[in-house]
């Protein structure tokens, strides 16, 4: 009989569901002044950074559907739970963060060929106000329990500031010397900051959806901790992978060696799994060796005699 080295009630930690409602205020009225400033201003640097907040105000929007998805206990339908979808919204998140990168890259080529008059002064007070709100929004989602969905809308956020601070080097760089040039040129170096947040994200958020190795976690050293426990004479089908952020499991078949019974071998692989490499979630089969077979020719068999 296998042995279950887990408890069988995963609940997932609790989420800061009020701290990401808050962030989605934030965010949503923030983009509503970077939109009116923008378009005040002839700002591309504010315009763009309201596009992003626009994909990012979804994005915290679904943070949240997939907190309350992830929280939902188990069923015979799922029996791990729906624990992925954060990882799902997660994925989504960086999808639309990549696309508004690309957005802003394209609007900046059209504002280099023709810089339009920046009024920077509008350009500068609007990106102060957004700075603020985005750093106090990204305090109230940096604090409690972490995972990968609340990462990637604190990601947004974080990205957000940067666009503030973006805009206010373009302000700056009109109001002191009059280049309007430099408004295009900041939201590209915004764009590529954002660009390569959001591949972070996509990674991260793969790995986990095609059941990598947890990160960090080397097969061999595992492999080798199995093979050390005494009564282990072999294994095979060792899986590894990780269901959501900090939910991992292990599986395996351990070949007995005879020495010792095979629950106390499945015991002690579980809890060496356990305090080495911190998995809670191992599932160990033992096996008994394979018996060898004394085969003896036909011809020489005794004919019995009737």
């Amino acid at each position: 009989m296998p042995a279950h080295a887990h408890v069988h009630d995963h609940g997932t930690a609790q989420t800061p569901e009020g701290r990401i409602k808050a962030a989605l205020i934030l965010t949503l009225l923030t983009m509503g002044a970077s939109i009116v400033g923008g378009l005040y201003a002839h700002s591309l640097a504010l315009l763009s950074d309201a596009g992003h907040m626009l994909a990012d105000a979804g994005a915290l929007a679904l943070a949240l559907v997939a907190q309350r998805v992830a929280s939902r206990p188990r069923s015979h339908r799922r029996t791990y739970g729906s624990r992925r979808a954060e990882t799902l919204a997660a994925f989504t998140n960086a999808i639309f963060l990549g696309v508004a990168s690309v957005w802003v890259i394209a609007e900046a080529v059209e504002r280099w060929r023709e810089p339009p008059d920046v009024k920077g002064g509008w350009m500068l007070a609007v990106a102060v106000g957004g700075l603020i709100v985005n750093l106090f929004a990204a305090r109230l989602l940096s604090g409690g329990v972490h995972n990968e969905n609340t990462r990637a809308a604190l990601a947004h956020v974080i990205s957000d500031a940067a666009g503030s601070v973006a805009a206010i080097i373009a302000a700056t760089l009109v109001l002191v010397w009059g280049w309007r040039r430099a408004d295009p040129l900041i939201s590209v170096a915004l764009a590529v900051l954002i660009f390569w947040s959001a591949w972070r994200l996509v990674a991260r958020s793969v790995d986990v959806l095609m059941e990598g190795t947890p990160a960090g976690l080397a097969p061999e050293d595992l492999e080798r901790t199995i093979r050390e426990t005494p009564g282990v004479a072999a294994l095979h089908d060792l899986h590894a992978w990780t269901i959501s952020e900090g939910f991992e499991a292990v599986t395996v078949h351990v070949v007995l060696d005879g020495t010792r019974h095979g629950t106390e071998v499945a015991r002690e692989v579980r809890d060496r799994i356990r305090e080495r490499h911190h998995i809670d979630h191992v599932t160990v089969q033992p096996e008994a060796a394979s018996a060898p077979v004394s085969f003896q020719p036909l011809a020489g068999l005794e004919v019995k005699r009737r």
